[in-house]
């Protein structure tokens, strides 16, 4: 990529395009921390309504040194036009529309468990849930973007240095010593284990989470997700109805 080009995308002189995209890739790939290339390259992506935007984001952010200059970057209006939310308005609309007429329910009953309709169905009802399109994050919507960001949850292994070695005869003559008994359980007692409750705020809620949670294929999160929004915004309970039922289906032929 020519510098006179790149300047002009950094002050938006250029729109960023298919062609513009493909050569920030390369310049992504020559210099991986260059951190300007890697946002323009990620709202090529969006530009291009790109399934591999998403996932690009994560990259993104591991690649960034302050995560809220990002985030200020894709809530930014001009990275979110008004164009993509009336079109993302128009879908919304046209599927609330197929829902009225062609119940889910019916759709349920009606298909036999074949692998190939299976496979069809699942297209379809990914495609309604918009799963692989690239989500689109509002200034609110800090804690939305923070659990996109949870690219793994486990914990950095803690070593202990300087422990001194146990040689095993001492083991084996401890172990003589103490003569340990393993003491049956009473048939009467009853063991209780602690349940933790995945409890989600119902004031941090909002679409994009569920989407997010659809794209991590947490769908039990995402029915919850559904759930609580369908209380939250009455006016709207049909449309998340659907949405509940069309997870369900997704669950159901994924398991």
């Amino acid at each position: 990529m020519k510098t006179e080009t790149f300047i002009d995308l950094i002050a938006q002189k250029t729109k960023i395009q298919q062609l513009e995209t493909a050569e920030l890739k390369s310049v992504v790939e020559e210099f991986p921390y260059f951190q300007a290339a890697r946002s323009l390259y990620l709202k090529g992506l969006k530009n291009l309504d790109s399934f591999k935007y998403n996932n690009e984001l994560k990259i993104t952010a591991a690649y960034t040194t302050d995560r809220t200059v990002l985030f200020d970057f894709i809530t930014a209006n001009d990275f979110n036009s008004e164009k993509e939310e009336n079109i993302h308005k128009q879908i919304t609309a046209k599927i609330t529309e197929e829902v009225s007429t062609e119940p889910i329910a019916k759709i349920i009953e009606e298909k036999e468990a074949n692998s190939s309709e299976k496979i069809i169905e699942t297209k379809v009802i990914e495609e309604k849930l918009e799963i692989g399109k690239p989500l689109s994050f509002s200034v609110n919507e800090s804690h939305s973007f923070q659990q996109w960001l949870q690219l793994s949850t486990k914990k950095p292994i803690v070593r202990k240095t300087e422990e001194k070695p146990i040689e095993k005869t001492t083991l084996i003559d401890k172990f003589i010593k103490n003569n340990p008994k393993i003491e049956p359980l009473s048939k009467d007692k009853t063991i209780t284990v602690p349940v933790t409750k995945n409890k989600q705020d119902s004031s941090l809620m909002t679409e994009t989470l569920a989407k997010v949670y659809l794209e991590q294929k947490k769908y039990e999160n995402a029915i919850q997700a559904y759930r609580i929004l369908s209380l939250k915004y009455p006016e709207k309970s049909g449309f998340f109805a659907d949405q509940i039922k069309r997870v369900q289906i997704l669950q159901k032929n994924r398991s």
